[in-house]
């Protein structure tokens, strides 16, 4: 069942929100190349969810271990963050959620280590970040949910790359995964009518290569079926009467 939020819940959910943008941009400035862990991004986001008053969404969810998603270079989400030393370089996916008040906030951004990589990771940066924007602008009432996930695709192929399909955004709210699920891909005019007070987690995920992908022996860490890298957005987003409400987004950022 679809639960819609009153604008109070959605405030609610907004504080959360800001608690998640907040330390995605607090890592991301702390990552040192040559230096910084994967396993130290975890501890710096553990550190940093209880100085903002809040827990971790992740933690122990379905059994997973630590605080973060990270994922680098070809794998797509749901990393378990080790011993990995982040290179100069390298494309790094940083998944996190946060419950304040039993409200939840999730978002993930995907940063290059040192503030450069290759130019075609670069694109596959700002492709993936401008069509989770071209989603996000469908969330408004009366669309339909396909619409969302429509937009993504279109954009993304329109660019040479794919969508992944074996894993979608979601629902939120009470609990970090509610109906419904959130593809970004399909086509338009398709399932439930979106309507105010809906929120959601639009996620697209953006291979270079196939959209095929495969999990690890970890269970967990998914990664490209042929190697090629991926990039991974997320915002948590309600849907009000005069369109769509990014919860997580920093005030700087401007869709």
């Amino acid at each position: 069942m679809i639960t819609k939020k009153t604008p109070a819940e959605i405030e609610k959910m907004r504080i959360a929100g800001a608690v998640v943008a907040r330390c995605l941009k607090d890592i991301s400035e702390q990552i040192v190349p040559g230096k910084t862990t994967t396993l130290d991004i975890d501890h710096m986001s553990e550190d940093l969810i209880r100085k903002y008053g809040a827990i971790s969404s992740f933690k122990d969810y379905r059994g997973y271990p630590n605080t973060v998603c990270v994922a680098v270079n070809e794998e797509v989400v749901h990393g378990i963050p080790n011993g990995r030393i982040l290179l100069p370089g390298d494309i790094i996916g940083i998944d996190l959620g946060a419950i304040v008040d039993g409200w939840h906030g999730d978002s993930a951004i995907t940063v290059a280590v040192g503030g450069k990589a290759s130019d075609e990771a670069m694109r596959l940066l700002r492709v993936t970040k401008e069509a989770l924007f071209k989603g996000i602008e469908q969330a408004r009432p009366g669309k339909r949910l396909s619409d969302i996930g429509h937009a993504i695709q279109s954009y993304v192929e329109r660019h040479g790359y794919s969508v992944v399909r074996d894993l979608v955004g979601h629902g939120i709210g009470r609990s970090m995964h509610e109906e419904p699920h959130v593809p970004n891909y399909g086509a338009p005019g398709r399932g439930v009518r979106l309507e105010e007070g809906m929120t959601l987690a639009i996620e697209p995920m953006v291979n270079i290569g196939t959209y095929e992908v495969e999990t690890l022996g970890d269970s967990w860490t998914v990664v490209t079926k042929d190697g090629s890298l991926s990039a991974h957005f997320e915002h948590t987003v309600a849907i009000r009467r005069d369109g769509p409400d990014i919860l997580t987004a920093l005030p700087t950022e401007e869709a």
